[in-house]
Protein backbone atom coordinates (compact mmCIF):
# COMPACT_ATOMS: atom_id res chain seq x y z
CA UNK A 1 0.00 0.00 0.00
CA UNK A 2 2.60 2.22 0.92
CA UNK A 3 4.67 2.06 -2.00
CA UNK A 4 1.64 3.52 -4.15
CA UNK A 5 2.40 6.66 -2.29
CA UNK A 6 5.62 7.47 -3.42
CA UNK A 7 5.94 9.46 -6.86
CA UNK A 8 8.08 8.64 -9.46
CA UNK A 9 9.31 12.13 -9.74
CA UNK A 10 9.42 14.89 -6.85
CA UNK A 11 9.96 18.39 -7.70
CA UNK A 12 9.40 22.03 -5.84
CA UNK A 13 6.78 23.17 -8.54
CA UNK A 14 5.45 22.55 -11.69
CA UNK A 15 8.53 24.75 -13.35
CA UNK A 16 10.87 22.32 -12.87
CA UNK A 17 9.59 19.64 -14.34
CA UNK A 18 12.01 18.65 -17.15
CA UNK A 19 8.96 18.41 -19.73
CA UNK A 20 11.22 18.20 -23.03
CA UNK A 21 12.72 15.31 -21.34
CA UNK A 22 9.34 13.51 -20.43
CA UNK A 23 7.85 14.17 -24.15
CA UNK A 24 11.31 12.37 -25.36
CA UNK A 25 10.08 9.23 -23.18
CA UNK A 26 7.34 9.00 -25.11
CA UNK A 27 4.32 11.05 -22.61
CA UNK A 28 1.76 12.82 -24.92
CA UNK A 29 -0.48 14.05 -22.26
CA UNK A 30 -0.36 15.78 -18.96
CA UNK A 31 -3.13 15.32 -15.70
CA UNK A 32 -3.01 17.83 -13.85
CA UNK A 33 -4.40 18.91 -10.12
CA UNK A 34 -5.55 22.94 -9.84
CA UNK A 35 -5.49 23.98 -6.00
CA UNK A 36 -1.87 23.77 -4.66
CA UNK A 37 -0.57 22.54 -7.76
CA UNK A 38 -0.38 25.15 -10.47
CA UNK A 39 -2.26 27.88 -8.21
CA UNK A 40 -3.14 28.50 -4.57
CA UNK A 41 -6.20 27.25 -3.13
CA UNK A 42 -7.63 30.65 -3.58
CA UNK A 43 -6.30 32.01 -6.35
CA UNK A 44 -8.84 32.43 -9.35
CA UNK A 45 -6.16 33.19 -12.06
CA UNK A 46 -3.06 31.99 -13.63
CA UNK A 47 0.04 34.28 -13.20
CA UNK A 48 1.83 35.19 -15.96
CA UNK A 49 4.79 32.55 -14.93
CA UNK A 50 1.84 29.96 -15.16
CA UNK A 51 0.42 31.19 -18.73
CA UNK A 52 4.57 30.47 -20.24
CA UNK A 53 4.17 27.76 -18.66
CA UNK A 54 1.09 26.51 -20.16
CA UNK A 55 2.39 27.78 -23.38
CA UNK A 56 5.14 25.55 -23.08
CA UNK A 57 3.45 22.50 -22.54
CA UNK A 58 1.22 22.82 -25.95
CA UNK A 59 3.92 23.88 -27.79
CA UNK A 60 6.07 20.51 -26.94
CA UNK A 61 2.94 18.68 -27.93
CA UNK A 62 1.22 17.87 -24.87
CA UNK A 63 -2.09 17.30 -23.87
CA UNK A 64 -3.35 18.66 -20.66
CA UNK A 65 -6.58 18.82 -18.41
CA UNK A 66 -6.96 20.07 -15.05
CA UNK A 67 -8.60 17.16 -12.67
CA UNK A 68 -9.84 18.44 -9.52
CA UNK A 69 -11.78 17.49 -6.31
CA UNK A 70 -12.66 21.02 -6.17
CA UNK A 71 -16.54 22.25 -7.64
CA UNK A 72 -17.29 23.40 -10.92
CA UNK A 73 -17.43 26.94 -10.46
CA UNK A 74 -14.33 26.75 -8.73
CA UNK A 75 -12.61 24.88 -12.02
CA UNK A 76 -14.40 26.35 -14.44
CA UNK A 77 -13.30 30.00 -13.48
CA UNK A 78 -9.79 28.97 -13.93
CA UNK A 79 -9.62 26.54 -16.60
CA UNK A 80 -12.55 28.44 -19.14
CA UNK A 81 -10.90 31.47 -19.87
CA UNK A 82 -7.75 29.64 -20.70
CA UNK A 83 -9.50 26.64 -23.28
CA UNK A 84 -7.93 23.98 -20.79
CA UNK A 85 -10.26 21.00 -20.29
CA UNK A 86 -11.35 19.68 -16.59
CA UNK A 87 -13.02 17.26 -14.62
CA UNK A 88 -14.36 18.90 -11.39
CA UNK A 89 -15.96 16.71 -8.22
CA UNK A 90 -13.31 14.14 -9.52
CA UNK A 91 -13.36 12.23 -6.31
CA UNK A 92 -9.48 11.64 -6.60
CA UNK A 93 -8.17 9.09 -5.82
CA UNK A 94 -10.70 7.35 -7.93
CA UNK A 95 -9.77 5.44 -10.96
CA UNK A 96 -13.17 7.27 -12.61
CA UNK A 97 -11.64 10.63 -13.16
CA UNK A 98 -8.27 9.78 -14.60
CA UNK A 99 -9.32 7.00 -16.81
CA UNK A 100 -12.17 9.80 -17.82
CA UNK A 101 -9.23 12.33 -18.43
CA UNK A 102 -7.19 9.81 -20.77
CA UNK A 103 -9.95 9.27 -22.85
CA UNK A 104 -10.65 12.81 -23.57
CA UNK A 105 -6.79 13.23 -24.16
CA UNK A 106 -6.89 9.59 -26.49
CA UNK A 107 -3.98 8.30 -24.48
CA UNK A 108 -2.76 5.15 -22.39
CA UNK A 109 -1.68 4.95 -19.28
CA UNK A 110 2.32 4.80 -20.52
CA UNK A 111 1.58 8.15 -21.87
CA UNK A 112 0.23 10.09 -19.34
CA UNK A 113 1.75 12.19 -16.42
CA UNK A 114 0.02 13.01 -13.19
CA UNK A 115 0.92 16.55 -11.37
CA UNK A 116 -0.57 17.18 -7.83
CA UNK A 117 0.30 18.54 -4.37
CA UNK A 118 -1.06 15.52 -2.59
CA UNK A 119 -0.11 11.63 -1.66
CA UNK A 120 -3.16 10.37 -0.97
CA UNK A 121 -5.47 12.05 -4.24
CA UNK A 122 -3.03 12.60 -7.05
CA UNK A 123 0.34 10.20 -6.66
CA UNK A 124 -1.89 7.65 -5.21
CA UNK A 125 -5.00 7.75 -8.35
CA UNK A 126 -2.21 7.84 -10.64
CA UNK A 127 0.38 5.09 -9.17
CA UNK A 128 -3.01 2.87 -9.28
CA UNK A 129 -3.19 2.72 -12.67
CA UNK A 130 0.49 2.93 -13.68
CA UNK A 131 0.96 6.78 -14.67
CA UNK A 132 3.99 8.28 -14.12
CA UNK A 133 3.56 10.38 -11.23
CA UNK A 134 5.41 14.05 -10.42
CA UNK A 135 4.65 15.65 -6.79
CA UNK A 136 5.10 19.55 -6.14
CA UNK A 137 5.37 20.88 -2.81
CA UNK A 138 2.02 22.71 -2.44
CA UNK A 139 1.88 26.25 -3.18
CA UNK A 140 0.19 27.44 -0.19
CA UNK A 141 -1.29 25.54 2.88
CA UNK A 142 -2.80 28.48 4.46
CA UNK A 143 -6.54 28.29 2.93
CA UNK A 144 -6.77 24.40 2.26
CA UNK A 145 -9.92 22.79 3.29
CA UNK A 146 -10.63 20.48 6.37
CA UNK A 147 -10.55 17.56 3.61
CA UNK A 148 -7.50 18.53 2.71
CA UNK A 149 -6.14 19.04 5.93
CA UNK A 150 -6.69 15.81 7.35
CA UNK A 151 -5.26 14.38 3.72
CA UNK A 152 -1.87 16.27 5.01
CA UNK A 153 -2.00 14.67 8.48
CA UNK A 154 -2.04 11.12 7.13
CA UNK A 155 0.45 12.17 4.63
CA UNK A 156 2.88 13.09 7.87
CA UNK A 157 2.12 9.57 9.48
CA UNK A 158 2.96 7.53 5.85
CA UNK A 159 5.85 9.49 5.23
CA UNK A 160 7.60 8.36 8.51
CA UNK A 161 6.40 4.84 7.34
CA UNK A 162 8.00 5.30 3.98
CA UNK A 163 11.15 6.35 5.69
CA UNK A 164 11.20 3.65 8.13
CA UNK A 165 10.68 1.11 5.01
CA UNK A 166 13.58 2.70 2.80
CA UNK A 167 11.17 4.03 0.29
CA UNK A 168 11.57 7.66 0.91
CA UNK A 169 14.96 9.09 0.93
CA UNK A 170 15.39 12.84 2.18
CA UNK A 171 18.19 13.58 -0.12
CA UNK A 172 15.55 13.09 -3.07
CA UNK A 173 13.95 16.14 -1.69
CA UNK A 174 13.04 19.15 -4.14
CA UNK A 175 15.94 21.30 -3.85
Amino acid sequence: MFERLVPKLRVNTVFDIDLEDLYRQGYRGIITDLDNTLVGAKAPLATPELLLWFAKVKELGFKLIIVSNNNMQRVSRFATPLNIEFVHQARKPSNAPFLKAMKQMELTPQQTIVVGDQMLTDVYGGNRLGLYTVLVLPISVQDEGMGTRINRRIERIALTRLRKQGLWHEEENPK
